[in-house]
């Protein structure tokens, strides 16, 4: 993983939250420039630290290290919709999502 990926990571998902690094930096309980010491590369998060900025950032861990996920609320959105299919639904959907991704090759 790239040094700078947690810096830019917090940048890419705070700036859809819409929130400045100042604004995240004190609704986190920080100083000022805690976020901006992050995405610059000047530190890292603390274990507790990184989990808030989960949280705040309306992410678990797995998506936050995910940087292919970049529309977060609609795949949230599309599984909780798949977690009211049955099966075969679900499998009618995976064929669906299959082709559609050939497509794009």
């Amino acid at each position: 993983m790239d040094k700078n990926f947690i810096g830019e990571r917090i940048s890419e998902l705070r700036l859809k939250k819409n929130v400045s690094e100042y604004q995240m930096s004190l609704d986190l309980g920080k100083n000022k420039s805690y976020i901006q010491s992050l995405t610059s590369g000047r530190s890292l998060p603390t274990m507790q630290s990184f989990l808030d900025i989960c949280d705040y950032l309306e992410v678990t861990p797995q998506q936050f290290f995910d940087s292919e996920l970049h529309n977060l609320p609609l795949i949230d959105k599309a599984t909780d919709l798949m977690k009211q299919l049955d099966d075969e639904d679900m499998l009618a959907l995976i064929s669906m999502l299959n082709r559609l991704a050939l497509k794009r090759k």
